[in-house]
């Protein structure tokens, strides 16, 4: 059967490489009125993979990827760094801003969550770089830094007093726009080289189509690609599909790759018009996309594999009746010629057993 799986070269005109974007992210949640749960806890990541950790308990900040492992041996000052931010700095900052949290909020006891998230995202093709740092609390957000305004946005009351404060703190201002904007993609990059055989690799998934049923949709399914920056879409005569199209999420295979599926509801199709459909995957940092054409040959369903059951259960039941013949004959013969199939001792003594002599 002719392969209907192909590579799409830029050259041809017929799609838009994807841009590459990477990304430094850390979160971190200080709590009350938790027990049995740190008051801190501190992660970062790097393309959304956990390169280190560290909390109130720990407090000594712990790598977890070989490559973050590397760059704590190496430099140490960075070590330091992320040492002394996670025993002291960061802790003593988020218990204090909850204890004013509470205050203006007029809370007394129970259980109370505050998290912040700051980092930034670098594309690589064009430069460009989006820092961000917003704190949430109990759910709700509560106050965000604007890098083009350069002035920090509350939605809710109680956190307008820290907005004008941190408004009115100039120095405070200027390093918020050098660190989302130099120091984080400049971390970024580093970690990026060291990183680079894991966080920059680049694996393409094998795609197939698949159908429960004849009058099902049929599925477009994408499995084994790294990273997990990608997209997978229906077109039409090279238009991408929205309308009768259901996208699935991203999800993780065991071995660190991912998978998702496209379905095409065949409602709209006409059985003339199939060949004008094609399933098409792009992957974050590849210049090639794989495309499927929508082909009835190339279609895999649940009838091939209850066939493939039944051919199986036919096989071993024909195994199993050539067996039985074969035994039944081997006893026939050995009836026939009981001089070339004597009992074995074993036999003799058990028969006298059962017919004891008088």
């Amino acid at each position: 059967m002719k392969t209907l799986v192909f590579v799409v070269l830029l050259g041809t005109g017929l799609h838009v490489a994807v841009a590459v974007k990477h990304s430094l992210k850390y979160f971190y949640i200080a709590s009350s009125g938790l027990p049995n749960f740190p008051e801190f806890v501190g992660v970062g990541f790097v393309d959304d993979v956990l390169a280190g950790s560290c909390d109130s308990n720990k407090k000594t900040p712990e790598a977890k990827q070989d490559w973050s492992k590397k760059l704590f041996q190496n430099d140490l000052q960075q070590f330091e760094f992320y040492n002394q931010a996670c025993s002291i700095t960061l802790p003593n900052y988020f218990k204090a801003t909850i204890h004013t949290l509470t205050q203006r909020f007029n809370q007394s006891g129970g259980v109370h969550v505050l998290q912040r998230m700051s980092g930034c995202e670098w594309d690589d093709e064009t430069g460009e770089v989006n820092g961000f740092d917003q704190y949430g609390y109990d759910g709700e957000d509560l106050i965000s830094f604007d890098l083009k305004t350069l002035t920090w946005v509350a939605p809710t009351p109680q956190a307008f007093s820290t907005k004008l404060s941190w408004d009115a703190d100039k120095a405070r201002t200027i390093n918020n726009e050098i660190r989302l904007t130099e120091i984080y993609p400049q971390r970024l990059k580093t970690y990026l080289a060291y990183g680079n055989s894991s966080l920059l690799r680049t694996d393409l998934p094998s795609v197939s189509l698949l159908q429960k049923t004849p009058s099902s949709p049929v599925s477009c399914h994408a499995t084994g690609f790294y990273p997990e920056r990608a997209t997978l879409s229906w077109r039409k005569d090279g238009e991408e599909l929205h309308e009768d199209v259901e996208l699935g999420e991203i999800l993780p295979n065991h071995d660190g790759t991912f998978q998702m599926s496209a379905e095409l509801k065949l409602s709209s199709v006409t059985p003339e018009d199939w060949s004008r459909y094609t399933c098409v995957f792009q992957l974050s940092g590849v210049k090639e996309e794989i495309v499927t054409k929508l082909d009835k040959a190339d279609i895999r369903t649940n009838e091939e594999k209850n066939m493939t059951v039944i051919i199986a259960v036919v096989v071993v039941v024909l195994a199993l009746i050539l067996i039985a013949a074969a035994v039944a004959v081997w006893f026939l013969v050995c009836k026939k010629k009981e001089a070339k199939c004597p009992p074995s001792d074993n036999s003799s003594e058990l028969s006298e057993r059962l017919n004891p002599q008088p």
